[in-house]
């Protein structure tokens, strides 16, 4: 079994991509900003289909069992001077098997309304913190020849009205993930082009929209990450290094 860690474990494909992971045996490590939910992540990840015999430890926040265990650490992706310190206490072992990156924000907004903040939170989040826990776990990920996933967007391939600066930063994302699999020969990489998803996000991107949310119109957000688990487990011999994923 391998070892991954999630950033954006608490949002929709972050969730579902961590429950595949957990009913194949790996371990976790999965982060996002809020400590509550990371807990309450960790604990519906150990009931149900996900359960095994395990040793919870508050302490260390991390479940433990027979060749399986889940670590939490709180990350906040705007602050991206920060990670190197915040990533600290997940203790993260010397072979890291993988990295998926589905954490992100968006704020829709003409370029004419949009300030340097709004920028600046769109290219930390999505793009510059990706950029530096990759440079960060590259000495892992090379150890186990691991395979880091890019959760991109169709925003990343095409750009429409109001969306320039999360497509902006979605656009670097596909350019860090092409730089990365031509500089790292050992590791597999993907990127991931989902299109609309039934996730808190989309629901948050309608109401700026001024329209309604219905989940039955987009991609289910397991849907998605079955996609990215099939990347993740084709054989070493190939490589998915793009795929895309839009709602029927």
């Amino acid at each position: 079994m391998g070892t991954y860690l999630i950033t954006g474990a608490t949002g929709g494909i972050g969730t579902a991509v961590a429950e595949l992971l957990r009913g194949r045996g790996h371990d976790l490590i999965l982060t996002g900003r809020s400590t509550d939910r990371l807990e309450a992540l960790t604990t519906a990840l150990r009931s149900g289909a996900h359960a095994n015999t395990q040793i919870f430890s508050p302490h260390e926040m991390a479940v433990r069992g027979p060749g399986a265990s889940i670590t939490t650490v709180a990350l906040d992706l705007a602050e991206p001077r920060r990670l190197e310190a915040s990533l600290a206490p997940a203790h993260v072992p010397g072979r890291l098997d993988g990295l998926i990156h589905t954490a992100g924000t968006v704020r829709l907004s003409p370029v004419a309304d949009l300030d340097v903040d709004t920028w600046q939170e769109h290219l930390s989040t999505n793009l510059v913190s990706a950029a530096e826990l990759t440079r960060l776990l590259l000495p892992a990920l090379r150890a186990a020849e691991g395979h880091v996933v890019f959760v991109n967007s169709t925003a990343g391939l095409r750009a429409n009205p109001n969306w320039a600066a999360y497509a902006a930063s979605k656009y670097g994302m596909r350019a860090l993930a092409d730089s990365l699999r031509a500089e790292e020969p050992s590791l597999r990489v993907t990127t991931l082009f989902p299109g609309r998803t039934a996730t808190a996000m989309q629901q948050r991107v309608r109401a700026q929209e001024g329209r309604p949310y219905d989940a039955d119109e987009f991609a289910d957000p397991t849907t998605v990450a079955r996609v990215l688990v099939a990347a993740l487990e084709t054989p070493r011999d190939a490589v998915v290094s793009e795929v895309t994923v839009r709602p029927r």
